[in-house]
């Protein structure tokens, strides 16, 4: 995604002076020899001066109007004129998409200083910005163009020099404030929009987040600008992934976006939400999650300080000494406890866990076990009602195992019901080879045995 929309030629460096009502060609008309020139009075220049400005100005075609310029340039260097003769180059540039030169040309219209007036200097910086922008869009040029840090640097420096500037522009008398309004709001997102860019070129995330909000500040809704907003602060040191995520899913939830958009950026900012937190295996917990940031996203520009994400640092620690006990016990207390512990235990693979089976649910492929967790005879003893089901998969033997006998299975944590109607479910379990009878009948009921504290298997 670009991060500003494509800009259309040279007509966008112009929206001021469309605003005003006087186009390119009019700005580039110096008035008469001895008429007000605007920094004094008196005529600054000759007559001959003026005619060959004229005559540069009435060229159309930009390989003339190029020798034209040059020929003015060479034999009038210190001319005050060139105030005029300037736009004309980068006009012609922009013509031959030679962005470079507009650029330069801008540049030295820029260099003038005070010897041009706010809106001639704002239209300098503008112009150096959007022919940036334009020269890194360019399938061409671009991918070369964006690696250069220093032309990155500037023209971020030139977005800057544009938006400061824009404060000294005065508005046109035939103008209304509502149009005036809306041209500088326009403007104003366009340079955040370029100095973002810029900023991400030359390695400044720091830098490209501020232009960014500065963009969104504007236009809080733009797709586009969210989306590179989230991408810039994974670009910062360290990464800022709260920040990150909460801003794509603005993205994904932006008015503008088309489903297709919304389709592609969800399923972007789920992957970043799984590699954050090592690659986690329940999709079903994945998309809670999701869900849960979209919704609050949708509803405010600016992310909580209490909302997060755990990532693979609190993850792994919350699994160091996890056993299946303690993620029941954490589990069945609930609150943020409880959402880490399941966070870090879901599709995990626990070793040997204790229960008393309450019933066995025969099937072509599979064995259903109904089982109640227990951890001491006495739990043993007083059970009647499973609160787990076991999917015990590839172990035929399995269906040997008779109700209210003692079992301890390895098996794959992948989903729970909270209380109260606490339950958990298990698949690709294995019973113990030692818990299952070698024949039918009543088995000798092995003794229970209370958990240990070994780790459940990594997740893959």
């Amino acid at each position: 995604m670009n991060a500003t929309r494509r800009l259309t030629g040279f007509a966008v460096v112009a929206t001021l002076f469309l605003v005003a009502g006087i186009g390119l060609s009019a700005f580039a008309q110096a008035p008469a020899a001895g008429q007000d020139t605007g920094a004094a009075k008196g005529p600054k220049y000759t007559q001959a001066e003026y005619n060959a400005e004229q005559a540069c100005a009435a060229e159309r075609t930009p390989a003339p109007l190029l020798k034209c310029l040059d020929d003015f340039v060479a034999k009038y260097p210190n001319s005050d004129l060139l105030s005029y003769i300037y736009p004309l180059y980068y006009q012609a540039y922009s013509a031959q998409k030679n962005y470079a030169k507009m650029i330069e040309s801008a540049d030295k219209l820029a260099g003038l200083g005070d010897k041009i007036d706010a809106l001639t200097r704002f239209n300098a910086y503008f112009t150096h910005a959007t022919a940036y922008y334009a020269m890194v869009s360019d399938p061409v040029a671009g991918p070369n163009a964006s690696k250069d840090v220093a032309q990155a640097k500037a023209a971020q420096a030139a977005a800057a020099s544009a938006l400061k500037t824009l404060d000294e522009v005065k508005k046109p008398e035939n103008v209304t404030d509502a149009v005036w309004k809306e041209q500088m709001t326009k403007s104003q997102v366009t340079l955040n929009g370029i100095a973002a860019q810029a900023a991400m070129n030359a390695k400044d995330c720091s830098g490209a987040v501020a232009s960014y909000k500065a963009a969104l500040a504007l236009n809080p809704d733009d797709l586009t600008f969210n989306y590179r907003l989230g991408q810039a602060y994974l670009c910062m040191t360290p990464p800022q992934q709260m920040d990150a995520f909460w801003s794509i899913a603005r993205a994904v939830t932006a008015k503008g976006a088309t489903q297709a958009q919304a389709a592609k950026v969800k399923d972007y900012l789920r992957k970043l939400i799984v590699n954050y937190q090592g690659g986690t295996v329940c999709d079903s917990l994945t998309d809670a999650e999701l869900n849960e940031l979209l919704q609050l996203a949708g509803s405010s520009a600016e992310r909580p300080a209490s909302y997060s994400v755990p990532g693979t640092t609190e993850l792994a620690a919350a699994q160091k000494d996890m056993t299946i006990a303690s993620v029941v016990t954490d589990l069945k207390a609930g609150g943020d406890k409880g959402k880490l512990t399941w966070l870090a235990s879901c599709g995990l693979e626990f070793p040997e866990v204790p229960g008393k089976v309450i019933e066995v649910v025969p099937g072509t492929d599979s064995i259903l076990l109904k089982i109640a967790f227990v951890t001491s005879d006495d739990e043993f003893e007083k059970a009647t009602t499973p609160n787990m089901d076991v999917k015990v998969v590839g172990q035929p033997a399995a269906a040997r195992v008779e109700k209210d006998s003692a079992v301890h299975f390895t098996g794959t944590l992948t989903s729970y019901d909270p209380d109260p109607t606490f339950f958990l479910h298990w698949d690709k379990a294995k019973v113990k080879e030692e818990d299952i009878p070698k024949e039918k009948g009543t088995p000798k009921k092995p003794p229970v045995r209370k958990p240990t504290a070994r780790r459940p298997a990594a997740k893959p």
